[in-house]
């Protein structure tokens, strides 16, 4: 009797093990078709938009009408704009596809930038419309190379999941069609000259390449180790790991992780390999109750960035949450405030150390400057703003325009009604170069319900 009750129990856990294993698996599956549906739609409207953009470009060197140029130079910013959208949505993270992105960026950046701008009083140049027709001819490129792994696709029923996993287990050099598809797609653009698009431009790759012009030799991991204490703040008996970055990075870093034997915490960072500058870190440890102040903490954040090699920063914003000070801060030159020198630090508050670095956009932006005088004065940029806009604060500044370029602009601090504002007048011409509402402070819930 007691043999027959086990079994029926073994056979009844037998079955449960069966049907749990069935419905992960048939879970499993699902997540696989979503992402293969996901990879699948991303490549089809990729090659769709790069015909689109094909075209496009082709319609706007055929028009002699300003009034028609404009429109169609917006859309091909929007195609441009959708098809790296869906690039980014590709399993190729890991496969070097940054010309192809280098391509498409450009094109976007400088069909914006002609579609914003009156083409009455400023035409398009010889020179701009050279460059319309090499982009022409090299979408017409990527387009047929695009087209062929199409084929390939639909005629062997070819899986973006199987490049995943190829790349993700470094396999990619075998027979894989869609790879050895892509590499064709990014050796065609490698393969043309630099384009001119004229003296207005701005190549939207330079931001990132300014990482490999930092000055200072490069470090070695026993001295990354050495700048990540110094920054975190741990002791010598603390543990560390040091990796570099991974394959196709645009600058070399190490990442740097350090654990206290003692109290189990572990921090992060990530470094320059030349010369040796903090990008980020993060200490995990838990934060207790505050006992300094918002503006305590924002002159140690500050003192702090001062002993490690920031010169002339000024606070910019700060915020609390919970038992964490963040604060912002921006290189101020003739007190000219320079926003893409920008670093943020956040600050406990239990007992005012560091505990948070972001300086990434430091390092891509910072530089000798030599700022330009305004060729419009004060007065005559504030009649630009709204006149229903009070304005509390104004000083001058250095921004990054819509179209990845510095520019000097008058600023002004102002309220409308009970919202508060933000204002860029570019100090040369007036042009209203950007308008950023300032989030309020958001309301608690918690006793709501």
């Amino acid at each position: 009797m007691v043999r027959n009750v086990i079994i029926v129990i073994l056979v009844i856990a037998l079955a449960g093990t069966g049907y749990w294993g069935y419905q992960e698996h048939k879970e499993k599956t699902a997540v696989l078709i979503n992402a293969e549906n996901t990879y699948q739609k991303s490549f089809h409207e990729l090659t769709y938009e790069i015909d689109l953009l094909h075209d496009e470009i082709g319609s706007t060197l055929a028009m002699n009408s300003r009034k028609s140029l404009s429109p169609s130079l917006a859309e091909v910013w929007r195609i441009t704009a959708e098809a790296r959208q869906n690039v980014g949505q590709l399993p190729l993270a890991l496969l070097p596809f940054n010309k192809t992105e280098e391509f498409l960026a450009n094109v976007g950046n400088f069909s914006y930038k002609a579609a914003v701008r009156d083409l009455e009083k400023e035409p398009l140049t010889d020179t701009e419309y050279k460059a319309l027709e090499n982009l022409y001819k090299e979408a017409g490129d990527v387009q047929e190379d695009l087209r062929k792994v199409q084929h390939m696709v639909l005629k062997n029923n070819l899986r973006w999941m199987d490049v995943e996993l190829a790349l993700a287990s470094g396999k990619e050099n075998g027979d894989n069609t869609i790879i050895d598809g892509f590499k064709t797609v990014e050796k065609t653009v490698s393969g043309y000259d630099e384009t001119d698009f004229g003296p207005g431009f701005v190549d939207m790759k330079k931001n990132d390449a300014n990482f490999n012009n930092l000055p200072g030799k490069k470090i070695t991991k026993k001295e990354a180790v050495s700048i990540a204490k110094k920054y975190i703040g741990f002791d010598g008996n603390a543990k560390t790991k040091v990796t570099d970055n991974g394959k196709g990075s645009d600058y070399g870093f190490y990442s740097v992780t350090v654990n206290n034997q003692d109290t189990g915490m572990e921090a992060m960072m990530d470094i320059t390999q030349k010369g040796g500058y903090p990008i980020w870190f993060l200490n995990n440890r838990p934060v207790n109750k505050a006992s300094i102040s918002l503006n305590d903490a924002g002159n140690r954040a500050l003192a702090f960035l001062k002993e490690n090699g920031f010169a002339s920063m000024e606070l910019f914003e700060s915020a609390q949450y919970d038992s964490v000070g963040v604060f912002t801060f921006v290189t101020k030159i003739d007190d000219i405030r320079v926003y893409p020198d920008s670093v943020k630090v956040k600050i406990a508050l239990d007992d005012g150390t560091p505990v948070g670095l972001s300086a990434e956009d430091y390092w891509k932006n910072h530089k000798n400057r030599k700022p330009e005088k305004p060729a419009l004065p004060l007065a005559e940029a504030r009649k630009k703003i709204n006149p229903k806009l009070t304005v509390m604060e104004e000083r001058q500044a250095i921004i990054v325009n819509d179209v990845r370029q510095e520019v000097l602009c008058y600023e002004f601090l102002g309220t409308l009604g009970d919202d508060s504002y933000r204002i860029y007048i570019n100090a040369m011409n007036g042009d209203e170069e950007k308008i950023d509402k300032l989030k309020e402070a958001e309301e608690l819930y918690e006793d709501a319900l």
